[in-house]
This record gives C-alpha cells, structure tokens and sequence, in this order.
C-alpha cells in the first residue's frame, strides 16, 4: 500500500498549442496560492470537443520547456497514460488514485464558467477540485469565495496564426518554445492553424 500524499496539487490543464506567456504566469500565480504545493501542468491527449491540435508529443515538450524555470511546477502525463478522449473527470480520479490523500484544485478560466453544461460531471470535478479561477477579459468574475485573478490578454489561436503567417511572436511564446517551434516547423502552414 502506497503512503497518502500530503500536498495540494493545482490542476492546469489545456492544449497548450502552443503554451504561451500566459499560461507560465498562470502557472507561477498558481504555485503561490496559499494551499498549492504543487502545479501539474497537464496537457490535453485528445480533446473532448473535437479541437485538432499538434500532436502530444510537441505540446509535452514544449510545456516542459515553457515551465522550465517555474518551481515547483510538473509536466503531467496522465492524460496520455489513461488515452483516448480526455475529460477532467476521468483524469483527477486517476490523479487521486495515484497520489493517495492529496488534495486538488483546478485551474480554470472565467471563460469556462459559462460553459461547464458541456463538461462530463461538472459538479463532481467541482467538489473533487474547487476551482482555482483566472480572470478573463470580458467575462464576469465568478461567484462565491474563488480566488481571482486577471492574466493578459494572449490567445493561443492568434499565435498560431501569426506563427502560420510569418509575424512576430515576441513578448508572447517564451523563447525555448520558440525555438521548438521554429526547429520541428510547427504551425508554419495553415494546416496547423484552427
């Protein structure tokens, strides 16, 4: 039987395609809550809605290399471990049963707040992990005793595209995910590009 693990583990998870300066000071802010051990930066294996992305390998990577100088601060893999279509769900039950005793926050957007009906057991993800929430411009901060914060304004989608047609990027990949990109030619064409 393995030992219960103490720690207060945040959950971030995304695509992170690619991850960009927002998402490292999500990460940093969320290393500072006062309950927060530990973030696991989680990327997405197959999205639940359907959304293309680089394949996983590339956005794991990348993530290591974005999340590099935050401490205290893992590159989960759980979700390739478990395959198939991801759901928060499914990965912080498995999360629990790995790290036995610990406690979970989620990392989440105001923006997702109004769209949790499409989320596979909302309520339950909930109470497993009470939302850790980062502000966004044009949504409303949420309601009741959430932590709030507001990050810059960064779209993954908008650098993809800049990316795709040769504009600067500068002030919104950190530069290793930059050359990442740049060496293993990511995003290049509008094939990668939402």
């Amino acid at each position: 039987m393995s030992s219960r693990d103490p720690h207060c583990y945040a959950v971030f998870g995304g695509s992170f395609d690619p991850p960009h300066i927002a998402h490292v000071l999500v990460a940093c802010w969320a290393t500072l809550v006062d309950e927060v051990d530990r973030v696991l930066v989680v990327p997405t294996f197959a999205h639940a809605f359907g959304k293309r992305s680089v394949s996983y390998e590339h956005r794991h990577a990348m993530c290591g290399r974005a999340m590099a100088g935050v401490r205290n601060v893992e590159i989960c893999d759980i979700e390739r471990r478990l395959g198939g279509e991801s759901r928060t769900y499914h990965t912080l039950r498995a999360l629990s049963e790995e790290r036995p005793g610990a406690r979970f926050r989620l990392v989440v957007g105001a923006d997702i707040l109004e769209e949790t009906e499409r989320w596979f057991r909302w309520e339950d993800v909930a109470a497993m992990a009470p939302p850790l929430v980062v502000g966004r411009g044009g949504y409303p901060p949420p309601p009741g005793p959430h932590v709030t914060i507001e990050m810059p304004e960064l779209s993954s989608t908008e650098i993809r595209r800049r990316l795709a047609a040769g504009e600067t990027t500068r002030g919104m990949l950190p530069i290793e995910v930059r050359r990442y990109v740049d060496a293993h030619g990511l995003y290049a064409d509008d094939d990668d590009v939402e």
